[in-house]
């Protein structure tokens, strides 16, 4: 059915904002997300924004560190 492997997703998908250190809500009701790296407020998921005017994947995706346990 699939060739890829376990957790891996399809190279057509970009990055999830939810998941990167970058990503900020702004609590902004006209614009309420916002990526640090690029500066930028939007009303739309910053990755998706990035996509919609430069017609490529966000290439600042940086993972969030997993929380340290006590």
């Amino acid at each position: 059915m699939s060739d890829l492997g376990k957790g891996q997703e399809p190279a057509s998908r970009g990055p999830n904002c939810w998941q990167c250190r970058h990503f900020a809500i702004t609590h902004i009701p006209s614009s309420p997300y916002a990526c640090r790296s690029m500066g930028f407020q939007s009303r739309l998921i910053p990755s998706l924004e990035v996509l919609r005017v430069d017609g490529q994947f966000c290439r600042l995706f940086s993972p969030k560190e997993a929380p340290n346990k006590a």
